[in-house]
């Protein structure tokens, strides 16, 4: 049971805003209020850098994530593991404190390029902050133990439970769009392979998620989200499934801003 949370649960590990892989117009709204009627989406772009936020989002949130939905699109001859025991909970909301704060250029930038003016940041994710806090919400703090996100990558990310097990996850293909000044629709893609157990697990997923700046500050920012998680080619089950997903998840996103220490991003 323990696997399956990890991989459930990871599947919200990454709910950003991206900056470039502008998707066709209104093709990720559709996509959202076509649930559960999804395929696999072509339009994204391969991921490279780190994820941009905008302005409104920085600073530091108590996040109360609530499965609202799920679905099994191809069920019964497809069900993929833990996905009825995951029904226990639908409504049942778990909060956790994420963080979004400047990014500080990297030294060689500095070496290489010491005419820029860094002084207009981008604000980014707090990942291994972010990441550790989300899993240890779902799993328990004694269940995981670090996240390590790889220096030469901040689309690669490890989490490290007990009895030596791993959780890799990498993002590779990401997607947004714009509907207005405090509306966003973001989709990441991402593998995630899970280490340590009797055999290496390993699946696709995908994350779409639309934002809206609210005008009261409790919650300040609110979301839909939705996590689609697709067979890995290794999955006998592979090419039955075809372009389908084997199981969908639909959260609300609250965000309420809270006082946390201001951080800078190394």
């Amino acid at each position: 049971m323990l696997v399956i949370k990890v991989i459930w649960s990871s599947c919200l590990l990454v709910i950003f805003l991206i900056w470039s892989g502008e998707a066709f117009a209104g093709e990720l709204s559709e996509r959202l209020a076509n649930f559960p009627q999804w395929e696999k989406l072509t339009s994204v772009q391969p991921a490279s850098g780190d994820l941009i936020y905008p302005e409104w989002m920085a600073g530091s949130w108590q996040v109360t994530s609530t499965l609202v939905d799920l679905a099994a699109p191809l069920a019964p001859d497809i069900v993929t593991p833990g996905f009825e025991g995951n029904r226990r909970q639908l409504n049942q909301p778990v909060s956790f404190v994420v963080r979004f704060v400047k990014a500080q250029p990297h030294i060689s930038s500095l070496k290489i390029f010491p005419q820029i003016d860094y002084k207009f940041q981008s604000l980014v994710a707090d990942r291994a902050f972010n990441s550790l806090n989300l899993a240890r919400a779902y799993l328990g703090d004694e269940a995981v133990l670090s996240v390590k996100v790889d220096p030469d990558s901040p689309n690669r990310q490890i989490t490290f439970l007990r009895s030596s097990r791993q959780l890799v996850s990498i993002v590779t293909a990401r997607a947004t769009e714009t509907v207005s000044d405090s509306k966003f629709i973001t989709t990441e893609v991402f593998q995630q392979l899970f280490k340590g157990g009797s055999r290496p697990y390993l699946n696709s997923v995908e994350s779409t998620t639309a934002y809206h700046k609210l005008l009261t500050t409790n919650p300040a920012i609110e979301a839909d989200q939705v996590t689609a998680v697709y067979l890995s080619p290794q999955d006998p089950d592979y090419f039955k499934a075809g372009s389908r997903p084997a199981a969908l998840y639909r959260y609300r996103l609250e965000f309420v801003p809270v006082q946390m220490p201001n951080i800078q991003k190394e």
